[in-house]
């Protein structure tokens, strides 16, 4: 038996070698080259100017790197922040090594550098680096905010701290109007997210928005129910009794933004025509709404492009919130996904105010940003006559000037004869207000106009030139008095005006060579005046009415309060503020404490 294995065995081995010489080729050694450049170092995660964004303090992160080279790849090292997380010197491919989850588990908040470092077989080292930013976890910017999603580079909200569920392939624009990036919409896609805990009374979402007109027609929020009335059409629905529908149709070319809401009883619709327009190139739009218990209002780049009475929404099976496309509750009138971009969305359970809604639009674009709670407009005077906020120059009427001393800063506004200041007032006109300053009297004239926001005195056409239309806004001003200048406040109710004049305790004397603090407030129940953060004059007053009140003087009477001569004030005026509240002593007495 042994010998018959034996033969066995060298018949196969001849076998072999007989195939070898008869055309199978035996492996031969192939000379791969000189190796000529260092390795390639590609970092995919995280990437330079990476914000991550988490409620926990200490978090982790998982490094997605790729390491290339001509030859063949030695050594590997990952570094964070000086520390090696990782080295790797055996490789499946030897020239070209993916590595996607490598993770770090004790990333804590503030600025961090990641490094991958690639060594091939001749010692020729490649290191490549990123720097990016852990952030403490987000505390709300804003009062009643809901949702916030900044879209850098993941569907998250930061205050639910909760992912978006994905439908289709929603992508990223690769830029962001604030931040890294921003949500790009793709056909058949959008994303989703329970409403739980988001519902209330009062309703406002703020976004930016750029617009691809194509498709023509598209959702961009919609918080609906089931259409349960169309069993027949599950694709079809369009059940508009209550949630909200926030969409674009084609109009002329151009886009036109349309909300509709839900009472309960009915559906509303909110359409500004024209007016809420935008055109297909627009570029970045800021876009909003806000839903109350007695109006709904659409807004354009802070403006309003339509308003209406409206009931109050109902929220009844509105479980789910769609970004960025109809489906799957609004899809009758084929208003699925939009494939424009999205940035910042932020939903809140409350009605923002005009100003609010600037203020926020005004920060994300870069602007300034306020000192104090309701804070909407701050002039310091530091050599010109620049509102902060909206970085815009006021229209100057005749030659003011600037004083070299002031409280704040370098320098102050100064009056003069037959001069002025002038802001429209877009965003001012709010259901309460403050406003706030330094003043340094000049008593001569004897009485002048300080702040005005009235409308234009249509009643007296014969005297274009005699101005006292009292019924709307308000016009805080100085007479004498005594011995001195007492400050008073008249402010207009709609079917009349109120006065709030403190006398002689709202007066201080004439020769006054020290800054005092002026202040007054306007809610719906009372209006305050203070002086040097003191009460001087406080009444009831039941709201005040903004009707034709589009222009605001600083620094006068003129042109819409001057039948009484309270012109010009040739006094100084440094740092001065609007607020879109009714602030409590307390919060005067803060700002005075702020200024010096």
């Amino acid at each position: 038996m042994k010998n018959i294995f034996k033969l066995f065995l060298a018949s196969l081995t001849l076998s072999w070698f007989m195939a070898c010489d008869q055309g199978i080729d035996a492996l031969t050694f192939v000379d791969p080259g000189a190796d000529a450049s260092a390795p390639t170092v590609k970092i995919n995660y995280p990437l330079e100017g990476t914000t991550i964004k988490v409620l926990e303090a200490v978090t982790s992160i998982t490094v997605d790197f790729e390491v290339t080279d001509d030859i063949e790849v030695a050594k590997i090292d990952a570094i964070l922040d000086g520390k090696n997380i990782g080295s790797f010197n055996t490789f499946k491919d030897y020239r070209r090594v993916l590595i996607d989850d490598l993770a770090y588990d004790q990333l804590e908040d503030g600025d961090h550098q990641f490094t991958v470092s690639a060594t091939d077989l001749d010692g020729k080292t490649t290191s490549v680096t990123v720097n990016f930013v852990k952030e403490p976890a987000y505390v709300p910017l804003y009062a009643g905010e809901v949702l916030y999603m900044p879209f850098d580079g993941d569907y998250f909200d930061l205050v639910g701290l909760r992912p978006a569920t994905q439908v289709g392939s929603p992508g990223f624009a690769g830029e962001g109007f604030v931040g890294l990036d921003a949500y790009a919409g793709a056909a058949d896609s959008h994303l989703e997210f329970s409403t739980e805990g988001m519902l209330s009374d009062e309703f406002s979402a703020v976004f930016w928005y750029k617009v691809n007109a194509d498709p023509d027609r598209a959702g961009v929020l919609v918080i609906g129910p089931p259409d349960t009335e169309r069993v027949g059409y599950p694709e079809t629905q369009n059940l508009r009794t209550s949630g909200f529908r926030f969409f674009r149709e084609n109009a002329g070319g151009e886009q036109r933004f349309k909300l509709n809401v839900g009472r309960g009883d009915g559906d509303s619709w909110f359409d500004g025509g024209e007016a809420a327009d935008i055109p297909a190139d627009a570029g970045w739009t800021h876009m909003a709404f806000t839903i109350s218990q007695s109006r709904a209002t659409v807004y354009i780049n802070g403006e309003i492009v339509s308003q209406g009475d409206f009931s109050g929404v109902d929220w009844t099976n509105c479980d789910l919130l769609s970004i960025m496309s109809g489906a799957p509750r609004f899809t009758q009138w084929n208003h699925r996904s939009d494939l424009s971009n999205m940035d910042e969305l932020r939903m809140f359970n409350r009605e923002l105010t005009q100003g609010e809604i600037q203020n926020i639009m005004t920060v994300e674009a870069g602007g300034f940003v306020g000192s104090f709670d309701g804070e909407m407009f701050y002039m310091p005077f530091d050599g010109d006559n620049t509102e902060m906020f909206l970085d815009i120059e006021a229209t100057t009427v005749g030659t003011p000037t600037f004083s070299a001393e002031s409280v704040a800063g370098s320098a102050a506004y100064a009056g003069a004869t037959d001069s002025y200041l002038t802001f429209p007032t877009n965003g001012l006109t709010t259901e309460e207000f403050s406003a706030t300053m330094w003043y340094k009297i000049n008593a001569d004239p004897d009485r002048a106009g300080i702040l005005v926001m009235g409308p234009p005195d249509t009643e007296r056409p014969e005297y274009p030139d005699i101005q006292n239309l009292r019924t709307n806004g308000f016009r805080f001003f100085r007479e004498a008095g005594g011995d001195g200048q007492i400050f008073k406040l008249n402010v207009g109710r709609g079917d009349g005006d109120s006065w709030f004049d403190g006398g002689v305790t709202a007066s201080i004397p004439s020769d006054t060579t020290d800054w005092v603090h002026l202040a007054f407030t306007i809610s719906n129940s009372e209006c305050v005046v203070y002086i040097d953060g003191e009460v001087v004059a406080q009444g009831d007053f039941t709201g005040v009415d903004w009707t034709g009140c589009d222009l605001l003087s600083i620094g006068s009477g003129a042109p819409r309060f001057n039948q009484w001569n309270h012109l010009s004030d040739l006094s100084y005026m440094d740092e001065l503020r609007l607020f879109d509240k009714a602030l409590s002593q307390s919060e005067v007495q803060s700002v005075m404490n702020f200024d010096q």
